[in-house]
């Protein structure tokens, strides 16, 4: 388990993208720091191995099952977390599908609406359907996972590039925006990780040199490394902050 941030005893997480990688470690995390969790991905089959995790760890997890491009799998998870805990405090929006690393001119156009209807518009979606439930209370936390790619440029990532700088300009725009509402908005951008997305490109030996070749510190780095950071900004050391993204790159975007 991560590192505890200590405050989120009783209070509840909604994870998307939860089923794998960042996203199943920070279902864990926030379980093991004491947040009653809700859990969101396309395979209900992996959410269901996680909720038993959780469980046996002494956590609290619900599932609600869906993909966030579906306006009506959000509006079923909305509902379900109403009927599980009737309050929400966070939403972590890291749902994400990978780019098909192709040349800009040769992307489908089904293709670049795929990555976008997920990685910007869901993330959009699961926010304005979120925001009543954030509001209450006293206000809540929105993290939303970005990139290094949302403002460093690299070739065959148009359609990802894209949708991660989208995804912080629309999180400067609802910090901004519901900041009255006490609810503070802020993202991630990690570099490349060592998870199933990057599995590909890490496996390659020319592109694996060449990203190497662009992170200072050297190495990729792992989800561990990131969920620290997610938790802070969702947690109540970050309550001064709201409209920002934390790169967590390994130097990437200080060359």
């Amino acid at each position: 388990m991560a590192d505890r941030e200590p405050g989120f005893a009783g209070r509840v997480a909604w994870v998307t993208g939860a089923s794998r990688g960042l996203g199943r470690a920070l279902v864990r995390a926030f379980a093991d720091a004491g947040a009653e969790v809700v859990a969101t991905a396309r395979s209900a089959d992996a959410l269901h191995e996680l909720a038993a995790e959780v469980r046996a760890a002494g956590g609290t997890i619900h599932l609600a099952p869906g993909s966030v491009a579906s306006e009506n799998d959000l509006a079923d998870a909305i509902a379900s977390i109403e009927a599980y805990t009737g309050r929400l405090d966070v939403l972590v929006n890291n749902a994400g599908v990978s780019p098909s690393f192709r040349h800009a001119e040769t992307v489908p156009t089904d293709e670049w609406h795929e990555v976008l209807d997920v990685n910007l518009t869901g993330a959009f979606l699961a926010q304005a359907r979120a925001l009543e439930l954030l509001a209450a209370d006293g206000g809540g936390a929105v993290v939303n996972v970005s990139s290094v790619h949302g403002v460093s440029g690299h070739e065959r990532l148009a359609a990802y590039s894209a949708s991660k700088g989208g995804l912080e300009a629309l999180t400067r725009t609802l910090a901004v925006e519901w900041a009255p509402r006490g609810v503070r908005v802020n993202a991630v951008a990690p570099g490349y990780l060592e998870t199933d997305m990057t599995s590909g490109l890490r496996a390659h030996d020319r592109w694996s040199q060449a990203l190497l070749d662009r992170i200072p510190i050297g190495r990729f780095g792992t989800v561990e490394e990131v969920v620290p950071a997610v938790l802070f900004l969702a947690g109540d050391s970050a309550r001064y902050i709201t409209g920002t993204t934390l790169s967590i790159d390994g130097g990437w975007t200080a060359r």
